[in-house]
């Protein structure tokens, strides 16, 4: 899941960069499906985006048991901040969808925990 956080105001970043932090901590306790998150910040053109790992697409709604996301997705519309959010799934290994090769290679998420690499 990717979602772009364009903001008018470096505050509105600020409160974002803050919400992230704090909503990550929740969302690892009560999703199970989430591997992890990192967002990234372009100061100059006012963006953050933040790309979030899902063990399977349908444990995106998982989101939904989590409270502190609900509150924190009305905040961007109260600062008038323009959200875009797009969900990418595995198309397959590399060397097919680049070259067409027959090589194929599982998902590099298969049997991953967040736990195995430090729950980042």
């Amino acid at each position: 899941m990717v979602t772009r956080f364009h903001c008018r105001h470096r505050a509105a970043l600020v409160i974002l960069h803050l919400l992230h932090w704090r909503v990550k901590r929740e969302v690892r306790r009560k999703a199970a499906g989430f591997l992890g998150v990192t967002t990234l910040t372009d100061w100059r053109r006012g963006e953050l985006r933040s790309i979030s790992l899902w063990r399977g697409v349908e444990d995106i709604y998982q989101m939904g048991e989590v409270s502190s996301h609900i509150m924190a997705a009305r905040v961007p519309g109260q600062l008038a901040v323009n959200t875009q959010s797009g969900v990418f799934s595995y198309v397959g290994d590399w060397r097919r969808v680049l070259f067409g090769s027959r090589e194929i290679d599982g998902s590099p998420l298969t049997g991953w925990r967040p736990d195995d690499n430090g729950g980042s």
